[in-house]
């Protein structure tokens, strides 16, 4: 089969594969499309374990299911999570089955980026393959995984029906986290980013105001919503992004830490000029549950969280590289797909 392998963010190479073998009790998948992930374009989180195939943001069909693999038989319509919890362990007890340690060990084999993937029993097991409904294609179920992402970070975050949001970096996860917050009831939705086009696309899916992160102040945003932000959610990777931030944030409010800053960024502020006597809330989140994922599904089927329109280029294999090239640049992008059955 082939396989779109990536070495760095200009060396996404098309190379071939054998087509995984499955156990009795495994599935193998064959990926109509897969969705280029903004974590799949920083290279220093990758660069000690390339070459590798990419790609997490899945959906297609069962080509072959074992005789123990459950309900599931070729021709089905999945979308799957590379990542589930145990369900059981001391973290999954307490609500942060995000950190679980089966969830950081599992994954399906090679990649999305693939014509065909292997997924493991404990997937199948831990409720990690997710049927699509008639009514969501394949392409809007590649935005299952990272719209749970976004349910599960708002509600670590606390966010609740009128508040005030600020979302810092309008690239995809911002713009769910806009979308999301539109359809979850709430108040003053502000957004920024470097991207004159990022912005445009902003207010397009529901900011009502929208700052150039190169000029923005929180004097602005206190402006235009009459008070600072109940909840800042951040995603964008920069110091400057961080500093925003804390400045944007309300008295009793909370910062959401949703994208992976910088390599080795530093929290750049004194805990009592921003902390003490303020009651700020530091929230951070990472990945999401089978729950969520499953809720994402619904808000997609439902149409409460269109995504369809997010989606601006779609590449097959051979083309991964453009498409890798497209989203690395934060340019005049939103959702990058690579089709690799093309």
């Amino acid at each position: 089969m082939r396989v779109a392998m990536y070495y760095a963010n200009n060396d996404v190479r098309l190379q071939e594969m054998p087509v995984p073998d499955i156990a009795q009790d495994e599935i193998l998948v064959r990926v109509i499309a897969s969705g280029i992930c903004g974590s799949d374009v920083m290279e220093w989180y990758r660069k000690d374990r390339v070459p590798l195939v990419l790609g997490h943001e899945i959906a297609g069909t069962v080509e072959k299911a074992g005789a123990e693999a459950g309900s599931f038989k070729a021709g089905d319509r999945v979308a799957v999570s590379h990542h589930v919890p145990c369900g059981e362990c001391r973290y999954c007890r307490r609500g942060h089955e995000t950190v679980c340690e089966t969830l950081r060990k599992t994954n399906f084999f090679p990649g999305g980026f693939s014509e065909f993937i292997r997924v493991p029993a404990v997937n199948i097991k831990r409720k990690g393959v997710y049927p699509i409904p008639d009514k969501v294609s394949f392409e809007e179920a590649t935005f299952v995984e990272p719209l749970a992402c976004v349910i599960r970070g708002q509600r670590l975050a606390g966010v609740r029906k009128g508040d005030n949001i600020l979302v810092i970096g309008s690239g995809i996860s911002g713009l769910l986290h806009i979308k999301y917050a539109r359809a979850s009831g709430a108040g003053f939705i502000a957004a920024t980013d470097i991207s004159g086009y990022r912005i445009e696309t902003a207010k397009k899916f529901g900011a009502d105001k929208v700052f150039d992160g190169r000029k923005y102040c929180p004097a602005e945003l206190k402006e235009a919503s009459g008070s600072l932000a109940d909840v800042v959610i951040v995603c964008a990777g920069a110091g400057q992004a961080v500093l925003q931030a804390l400045d944007s944030v309300e008295r009793g409010g909370t910062v959401l830490f949703f994208a992976a800053a910088e390599k080795d960024l530093n929290m750049p502020r004194s805990i009592n000029d921003v902390f003490w006597r303020n009651e700020i809330t530091l929230v951070s989140s990472y990945a999401a549950t089978p729950e969520e994922h499953l809720k994402a599904m619904g808000l997609i089927e439902r149409g409460d969280v269109k995504v369809k329109e997010m989606v601006t280029h779609r590449f097959g294999l051979a083309k991964a590289q453009e498409g890798f090239g497209l989203v690395a640049s934060a340019g005049d992008s939103i959702k990058v797909i690579i089709a690799p059955q093309e």
